[in-house]
């Protein structure tokens, strides 16, 4: 599918507007844009959400329901997937994960910027990706899902595969009370940047684990496309790095590299005497 289609895909929302982040090859029509750069003041409270496609149908459902589970059963029988398995169970990843789950309570994923199932592969590959983690890890407890351009096919679909829609816009400000998975492939450097910035204490980054971009690239690239609005917009992402345990999400075969590229897992661990005092 061309890189210029899926336009309403968090992946390419994050290629069009993020400098820092590894792209795709693009159409030369194709122009990169510096983000909008918002102050703490500036930033929307959550707000009520709904689904402003309100067409569906028994007929829409089933056949998205029939794309979900093709996208399923492929990524489940792909090379991708048994080394995706074999990474989180070799002992380093592992111990990392021990850590954060408990026993007692299996942990909560959830999942911002999925994009449309309906409409494009990607967001596919992604979601069928963590409904497998579900399936497969006994630590893996309730879904959550949240993405604006969500339609209400598309809504009743998640909600027949085990995930709950969220009706707020947290805007990836979602508090870690308790260890949470937060799953967010090809998000927006300005979610990770809000979801860090709630939970910059060293209790609560602490009980996060984040699959999501590379936060190793994004320092990477920092050098490259130097821009003091832009370090000023991304201070907890970049900050949060001294702090981080970073495994890359091997994409194996290009089928799914357009889904996965550039992801990788991350752990956090602060001590409690860390300075986590930043500059405004």
């Amino acid at each position: 599918m061309a890189a210029s289609a899926e336009t309403l895909n968090c992946e390419q929302r994050k290629i069009m507007e993020d400098e820092w982040t590894i792209v795709l090859p693009r159409r030369s029509n194709q122009k990169r844009k510096f983000p909008k750069i918002k102050c703490a003041k500036q930033q929307e409270l959550q707000t009520h959400w709904a689904p402003t496609d309100l067409e569906t149908s028994p007929e829409k459902e089933l056949q998205l329901m029939q794309k979900m589970q093709i996208s399923i059963e492929k990524l489940e029988k792909s090379p991708f997937f048994r080394a995706f398995l074999d990474q989180i169970h070799t002992p380093e990843a592992s111990e990392c994960f021990r850590k954060i789950t408990q026993p007692e309570h299996k942990l909560k994923m959830v999942i911002y910027g999925i994009g449309s199932i309906e409409s494009f592969e990607s967001p596919r590959l992604q979601l069928s990706l963590a409904i497998l983690m579900k399936r497969k890890l006994n630590w893996i407890g309730d879904m959550e899902v949240f993405d604006p351009i969500i339609s209400l096919t598309e809504s009743k679909v998640l909600e027949e595969l085990g995930c709950r829609v969220l009706s707020v816009n947290e805007q990836g400000k979602r508090q870690a009370v308790n260890p949470i998975l937060f799953f967010m492939p090809h998000c927006e450097a300005e979610l990770y940047e809000n979801l860090l910035k709630t939970n910059w204490r060293y209790n609560m980054l602490n009980q996060i684990v984040l699959l999501g971009n590379s936060f190793e690239k994004y320092e990477q690239h920092r050098s490259v496309f130097q821009n003091s609005a832009l370090d000023d917009s991304r201070k907890h992402l970049l900050a949060v790095r001294s702090f981080t345990k970073e495994f890359e999400i091997r994409t194996v075969s290009d089928d799914y590299f357009r889904a996965f590229h550039g992801s990788s897992w991350h752990f956090f661990s602060v001590d409690s005497n860390a300075n986590l005092q930043l500059t405004c």
